[in-house]
């Protein structure tokens, strides 16, 4: 079986979505995270990066749905 890997829904959103990884990763003190070799960093780094960036994309939808927006 042959992995997929993440797959971005909408293309167009790849550029907003690196930024804001770079943000959230100069945020939690990782300044040189564009450039770093990701294989290089621990588990929970990477994973930070992540997380974080699901809380953010929960966060902004939370408030568009409570706006009425869908």
């Amino acid at each position: 079986m042959a992995r997929r890997g993440n797959r971005i829904v909408v293309p167009e959103a790849r550029q907003a979505l690196d930024q804001m990884k770079y943000e959230i990763a100069n945020e939690l003190g990782m300044s040189n995270y564009q450039h770093e070799d990701k294989g290089n960093l621990t588990s929970r780094q990477n994973g930070y990066v992540g997380g974080y960036m699901v809380k953010r994309m929960v966060e902004y939808a939370e408030k568009n749905m409570s706006n009425g927006n869908s």
